[in-house]
């Protein structure tokens, strides 16, 4: 069950992308059949584990968004597989836009009418394949402290519609309202892993209005608050490297240091894809139809938008904050809010009679009348002057907040897994976080497995298993003599006596061959390593057979239609690791379809 949250999150909803996984084609060349949502990362699927911590924050309104290739798997395993079937209810929806394809960027998907009409409220936005510890109210609460307006707003609550327009509840013109989103480091963590791909970072310290005072629990961590800074600057390391070639150097705009003195640029953070945005940034990316990309574009330009004169009315973003030209919504309402009929306090006053004489007002031309004339006058002059006071009127763009994940090593684990490198890495953490059974659910972490062996029966007696590095799932055999340490192995796997497993990750139905060495290995679903096979930094697709006897090194056992060579396979390997920096989840561009 999830746990109870200090702050409201039943206004929220989620929205957690479903990509194929381009990177990681060797486990996902048949997205039809087996999606990357659906990988495992420590014996459960990746999708899992966005899932788990959307439900122990609050938020039960889920949506998961994939091509409709990968709806019907996606289906069937929320249906069927044991760990999702274990999560609360109400169930994730399942939502597959006709016209989203492979190559659609995330700031296109948000344009598609079935996601359109899928936002009902402020939403998180996050991809599938997020591996987050710290708590998600956390987050909420840093939002809505220091960002939110009045209560929420929905379709329904707080927002109307005219046409295109949406007026909120007077937090957009004052600046609030904006959106949140988390960078983490990516270096010198015991999950960091060579060549990690990391974005380019411009960040500026919130003013003393702005970062609300907060005194940290006793005995808790200290809030997220403290580590909140005002986002300026951000995009994709290898198109900064680009622009960076065409400008001979790194270009910035008077105007950002003109706003703000002290900005600081980081080049080791990798955005996490965890976004908080208010209701109207849907209508923002219908608006501009140029983004492709979320990170990129969306949060890239709106950051700029702040400090960059001018360029929030070329986003559009004058008519979605402020579409009003009296300040009036429909029906009379103002900023969100109804009016109400005219009350007449002259006639509620308790010190004067109830019914006027006009006899008294005209006599008293020096007092009240006069009073009231002169005040009815301003109004239809301020009435009449109110258009062209606004059409001059500076347009205050809501911040882009940036969380700046610590870079202790003893920080919360936050993690994007999308490569077979991170698969490895995070699956092999997992496994030494301590059994449920061991310290009790109260003191587990919320990521720990209720056993690290689930089928003692199927280990033999003569052999070595790591039990606190290692992580067996369901009907497990170990054959004698075997040697198991630092290493991951899924459910229905059976490991044949002799073999040696060191750093590995065997995923579900895999059989291992008598006397095989393996180190470093990522072996798929219903594989076969033959015997005495010595494997080190290896991958094998689902489904393959790896020839006895076999000797490779940090090569891809993969099956390629009309490529039989051996050099075949590594072009078709290469082509596609370039490929996915384009793609909808991969590479540190985007969350990826």
């Amino acid at each position: 069950m999830p746990h109870s949250v200090p702050v409201p999150a039943a206004g929220f909803q989620a929205l957690i992308l479903c990509g194929p996984g381009v990177s990681l084609n060797t486990f996902t060349s048949n997205p039809e059949e087996y999606p990357k949502a659906l990988i495992p990362v420590a014996n459960k699927p990746m999708v899992y584990w966005g899932l788990d911590w959307c439900y122990r924050m609050g938020i039960t309104n889920i949506t998961l968004v994939t091509p409709p290739a990968s709806q019907a798997p996606l289906e069937t395993a929320l249906s069927q597989n044991p760990h999702l079937t274990s999560l609360p209810a109400p169930s994730p929806t399942v939502v597959a836009p006709k016209e989203l394809t492979l190559t659609t960027g995330t700031a296109e998907l948000l344009r598609l009418p079935e996601i359109q009409s899928a936002i009902k409220s402020d939403f998180i936005l996050l991809p599938c394949d997020l591996i987050c510890e710290i708590p998600g109210e956390s987050l909420l609460e840093a939002w809505m402290v220091s960002q939110a307006a009045l209560g929420g707003a929905d379709e329904d609550n707080g927002i109307t519609h005219s046409g295109t327009k949406i007026t909120g509840l007077g937090g957009e013109k004052g600046g609030r309202r904006g959106g949140m989103g988390v960078w983490y480091e990516t270096r010198g963590k015991e999950e960091s892993v060579k060549g990690e791909v990391a974005d380019f970072v411009g960040t500026a310290p919130l003013e003393q209005d702005e970062a609300p005072v907060v005194y940290p629990p006793v005995d808790g961590p200290s809030s997220i608050r403290y580590n909140l800074s005002k986002l300026v600057y951000a995009a994709p390391m290898d198109s900064l490297k680009e622009k960076m070639e065409d400008d001979k150097g790194l270009l910035l705009r008077h105007s950002l240091v003109n706003k703000h003195a002290r900005i600081k640029l980081l080049t080791t953070y990798r955005d996490a894809h965890i976004y908080i945005f208010p209701y109207w940034v849907k209508e923002m990316a219908k608006r501009n139809e140029k983004f492709q990309s979320i990170s990129e574009d969306l949060v890239g330009w709106w950051a700029k938008a702040e400090w960059q004169t001018g360029l929030g009315e070329k986003l559009g973003l004058r008519e979605i904050l402020e579409p009003q030209e009296d300040g009036r919504g429909e029906n009379g309402s103002h900023d969100g809010f109804t009016v109400e009929d005219e009350v007449d306090l002259k006639a509620m006053s308790t010190t004067r009679p109830t019914v006027s004489r006009p006899e008294e007002d005209s006599l008293d031309e020096s007092g009240e009348t006069r009073f009231a004339s002169r005040v009815n006058t301003l109004a239809s002059e301020f009435d009449s002057e109110a258009p062209s006071t606004k059409s001059k009127t500076k347009l205050t763009v809501p911040s882009m907040l940036a969380y700046i994940h610590s870079s202790l090593p003893s920080a919360p684990l936050v993690r994007r897994v999308d490569n077979s490198s991170l698969l490895l890495s995070i699956s092999l953490k997992l496994a030494k976080l301590e059994p449920i059974e061991e310290v009790g659910r109260q003191a587990a972490s919320p990521f720990a497995h209720a056993a690290k062996i689930a089928y003692p029966a199927g280990i033999a007696q003569r052999c070595t298993v790591t039990k606190h590095d290692c992580l067996l799932s369901e009907n497990v055999t170990v054959e004698e003599k075997c040697v198991i340490k630092e290493s991951v192995i899924g459910a229905n796997c059976h490991i044949a006596s002799g073999a040696r497993l060191t750093r590995c990750l065997i995923m579900d139905g895999a059989v291992v061959g008598e006397r095989s060495v393996l180190t470093g290995c990522v072996v798929g679903r219903r594989s076969r390593i033959g015997r005495e096979s010595v494997l080190k930094d290896c991958e094998v697709q689902d489904g393959n057979a790896v020839p006895d006897e076999t000797d490779a090194k940090n090569e891809k056992f993969m099956v390629f239609e009309g490529l039989d060579t051996e050099d075949g396979d590594e072009a078709m390997s290469t082509e596609d690791d370039h490929e996915a920096g384009k793609g909808f989840d991969e590479g540190g561009q985007d969350l990826g379809f």
